[in-house]
């Protein structure tokens, strides 16, 4: 069973910095693309970056690039969205999905599923 467990939300103010991690397990696919997503209340969800095994280049939203770093760890394991400079309009529930598929990076940021999606975590930027 393919689980995922992100962490590493809170609160934090405008400027800030924040580091989250997705633990994977269960996930034995060679090939496949990775995400993270957030989605903030009354608007839709919001595709943050991803990265695939096929694809040298990472996708970054645009309201995000230049301030969000994402790696992985260990194949997929574990992945990381490095955040800084922090916005208000970062505030959202952020999760991370994963899928064995061979894919570009900005492709999977933009389909309607990725099979495996975990709970999220909260990140609130706030004076």
């Amino acid at each position: 069973e393919v689980q995922l467990q992100a962490s590493g939300g809170g609160l934090v103010q405008p400027g800030g910095s924040l580091t989250l991690a997705c633990t994977i397990t269960g996930f034995t696919f060679d090939d496949y693309a990775v995400g993270w997503f957030r989605q903030a209340p009354g608007k839709e969800r919001e595709a943050v970056s991803c990265i695939s095994s096929r694809d040298e280049n990472r996708y970054y939203s645009d309201s995000v690039k230049g301030r969000f770093t994402m790696s992985t760890e260990n194949g997929v394991n574990t992945v990381h969205l490095r955040m800084n400079n922090l916005k208000p309009e970062d505030t959202a529930v952020y999760y991370c999905a994963v899928q064995g598929i061979i894919i570009r990076a900005a492709a999977f940021c933009h389909r309607n599923w990725q099979d495996y999606r975990g709970q999220g975590t909260q990140v609130t930027v706030s004076s």
